[in-house]
């Protein structure tokens, strides 16, 4: 009879041992759940930035948000930094002048051009924009994104020859 109450008592004290570890390991995965969330919740949250911010807020737009590990940036024109025109008519001055707000911006994250992943192009004349694009291989060293370029009937302004949008994936 003792040797049968000491079994009842030791499988009795094995079974709440074991209930209260599974009960620490699931406090514990509820614990590890809520911080990861939040970490998670933290990654996701927008950040925007604005490279003209007057401008920006007069068209309604910022240029550039961040989501996590995943950049993306408003088409950049030439302009000045109160919203005008600027090398009007020279398409090659005004995808340099893209390209030098681009990398304003891409600086703003810590990034290069090197982690652009894709760029699309928007021009008024293809034809010119062909011709004058060998200055992209300045920018572009270690590779081209992905991209599309598309000839559009017009862009924001009638000066505008050119648009340059980009995706970013920023490595932590």
């Amino acid at each position: 009879m003792k040797n049968l109450n000491k079994q009842i008592f030791l499988i009795a004290l094995l079974a709440a041992i074991t209930f209260g570890l599974q009960s620490c390991e699931q406090g514990q995965k509820l614990e590890t759940k809520e911080v990861e969330k939040e970490l998670i919740t933290e990654a996701e949250k927008p950040e925007y930035f604005l490279l003209r911010p007057e401008v920006e807020k007069a068209y309604g737009y910022s240029h550039a948000v961040k989501i996590g590990n995943t950049i993306k940036i408003s088409g950049a024109v030439s302009m000045d930094d109160q919203g005008n025109p600027t090398a009007v008519g020279d398409i090659e001055q005004q995808i340099k002048n893209c390209y030098a707000d681009l990398e304003k911006i891409l600086k703003h994250f810590d990034c290069t051009f090197d982690d652009v992943v894709k760029e699309d192009i928007f021009t008024t004349d293809m034809a010119q924009m062909l011709e004058k694009s060998a200055y992209r291989a300045e920018v572009y060293k270690n590779g081209f994104p992905t991209g599309t370029w598309l000839e559009v009937k017009g862009l924001a302004l009638p000066e505008f020859m050119v648009e340059i949008e980009l995706e970013v994936h920023k490595v932590e």
